[in-house]
């Protein structure tokens, strides 16, 4: 199978095991935008039979880059097969959140090697210099998630930010029939994607006169950071009784399941791993957006494979779309949990329709 046959493949793949009993769209999917990068570095990439592509996601410790990592990994190695290069992902992420630490892991990936740097961004500024290096010295670099659009990286792949926040806000509205004083859960405040979505999150809000939004809670990504943080809020303002969360950190764990009563709370947010279900299933977090966060790794590998090895265009920007999930799909949703390689409670696959 062609490259390009087989991103196409794989997204009608993700389309058909999130689609039944609920309200899904595909989970990839790209078009010709422009952005701000330029290609270059593309020539002298591949040496010999082997490709090297060094990826640093923003974080060790936030589980969504594991599954990343390893859609990356299997892409990799049936690229392989395909192309008859060896393929080979070499994960430098760092342990915790660190702009400065990722520019220097991009400079170690030029020195060290790399064919092609695949990078989601901390904060874009830190990272826009050594992008630009990197690139000067002929290797190039894509992102994915979170952009630098400012620099030379020649492709993106990741949700539209500003449309995510405001999916988010929109369905919060229907939840609480547009009337609810709304927390913003935000992560980094310096994280470029998150900023967007917050941003969405606001500009949906004014559609609402009944939804008023209380505050933004910015707090480090990790679940046990997160999860201190709603508990905090909601100590110091009882009158939150909406959340609107642009990333699903508290939910990876299970320690709110017993602090938020859902017929006082209602919950919207990113992401649905495996440890966020049984928010859906409790009434807690009724609809969850997830970002096929697996694709992150797969199909970005995919499209450097085919800018680099096939000589094929690629486009700058190319669109990873949300999945709602929600108790009509929870079972199809924990299918797709399962094929990247998750460990989900049977429940979960036992609520999946049959064909």
């Amino acid at each position: 199978m062609k490259i390009g046959g087989w991103l196409a493949a794989f997204a009608a793949l993700a389309l058909a095991g999130c689609k039944s009993g609920g309200d899904t769209t595909s989970a990839s999917s790209t078009t010709g935008t422009t952005g701000a990068a330029t290609t270059s570095g593309t020539t002298g990439v591949v040496s010999g039979k082997t490709f090297k592509i060094v990826m640093i996601a923003k974080s060790n410790d936030n589980p969504v880059f594991q599954f990343a990592k390893t859609g990356a990994e299997k892409a990799a190695e049936d690229l392989s097969k395909e192309t008859g290069t060896t393929i080979s992902i070499d994960w430098q992420t760092p342990p915790k959140e660190d702009g400065q630490e990722q520019a220097k892991r991009i400079a170690a990936a030029v020195s060290g090697g790399a064919n092609c740097v695949l990078l989601s961004c901390s904060v874009a500024e830190k990272v826009t210099g050594a992008i630009n290096d990197a690139v000067e010295k002929g290797v190039p670099v894509m992102t994915f998630d979170s952009d630098a659009p400012n620099s030379k990286r020649f492709a993106f792949y990741g949700t539209n930010d500003i449309e995510c926040g405001k999916e988010v806000m929109s369905e919060l509205a229907k939840l609480t029939n547009g009337n609810a004083n709304v927390a913003i859960l935000a992560g980094s405040q310096d994280a470029p994607n998150l900023k967007l979505r917050v941003q969405g999150v606001e500009d949906e809000a004014k559609k609402y006169p009944g939804i008023k939004i209380i505050l933004v809670a910015n707090h480090v990504e990790t679940p046990a950071d997160a999860s201190a943080k709603v508990k905090q809020v909601m100590l110091n303002n009882p009158q939150v009784n909406a959340w609107a969360m642009v990333g699903g950190w508290p939910l990876f764990a299970t320690s709110l399941l017993d602090e938020l009563d859902p017929a006082k709370v209602k919950v919207v947010s990113v992401d649905a791993l495996p440890a966020e279900l049984a928010y859906v299933e409790k009434g807690i977090a009724p609809v969850l957006l997830a970002q096929p966060c697996y694709d992150w790794g797969r199909v970005s590998v995919g499209l450097i494979v085919d800018k680099f090895l096939t000589k094929k265009d690629v486009p700058v920007m190319n669109d990873m779309k949300l999945v709602r999930v929600t108790k009509e799909n929870l079972g199809e949703w924990a299918q797709t949990l399962q094929s990247w390689g998750a460990t989900v409670d049977p429940k979960y696959l036992a609520m999946a329709k049959k064909p």
